[in-house]
């Protein structure tokens, strides 16, 4: 594949879509064609299954294993139909959350095993390997701050797995720092606790470099 694949991942509140935004916009203005991809989501049968798993209007309680394959199948949907054919054409695709989500939330935070957690992703993603994920780190009540002023802003309410404890959000937090030291050479956490400007002068620090042909302002 001859594009360039950028995830970004971190706890509630941390920005990324925020900065999927950005970067996005400085790359168009590059000349770069670029894609913007989220998860679950992307496509109509993705954002269905977004749908699905974001409210839970239907009363019925969704169990950590079918979470999980929820995800893998709109993730599945998403790398053959749009990240796949965007990487191919020489396109950048940025991508708010991935993979690594499902080992965050689903392995850390609900407590399912993690090595096959790994096999499934490996299963759903194929040759869709992010080239660099950036990991917006953030104290998990600073975020869940941010998520209170976002929803009075917007007039809305947390998700269900907005709603989910501040325990389960701290080993989700906990879980994206330890993938962070499996993956070095692919993975970048920056310290989102800051404003949108610096946050967004340092991401564009690590994607210059690793682009290679972009001169870093």
């Amino acid at each position: 594949m001859r594009g360039f694949f950028i995830t970004f991942e971190g706890p509630e509140g941390s920005g990324k879509s925020t900065h999927v935004a950005r970067l996005a916009k400085r790359l168009n203005t590059l000349g770069y064609e670029v894609v913007i991809a989220r998860e679950p989501g992307g496509t109509v049968v993705g954002e269905a299954i977004r749908d699905v798993l974001q409210h839970d209007k239907r009363g019925e309680q969704v169990l950590p294993e079918t979470e999980t394959l929820l995800f893998m199948a709109s993730r599945a949907q998403l790398v053959r139909s749009v990240i796949i054919p965007a990487l191919r054409r020489g396109a950048c695709v940025i991508c708010d959350r991935f993979a690594d989500s499902t080992i965050a939330y689903q392995g850390y935070g609900r407590g399912l095993d993690i090595k096959s957690l790994l096999k499934l992703n490996n299963f759903a993603i194929g040759e869709a390997v992010p080239d660099v994920t950036i990991l917006l780190d953030l104290d998990v009540k600073r975020g869940f701050q941010r998520l209170k002023q976002r929803n009075r802003k917007k007039k809305t309410s947390h998700d269900r797995i907005e709603r989910e404890s501040i325990v389960f959000h701290q080993k989700v937090r906990r879980g994206y720092l330890k993938l962070a030291g499996m993956y070095p050479k692919r993975f970048r956490t920056i310290d989102a606790d800051r404003n949108i400007d610096s946050v967004d002068k340092s991401i564009w620090k690590v994607i210059a470099k690793r682009l290679g042909r972009i001169r870093e302002e």
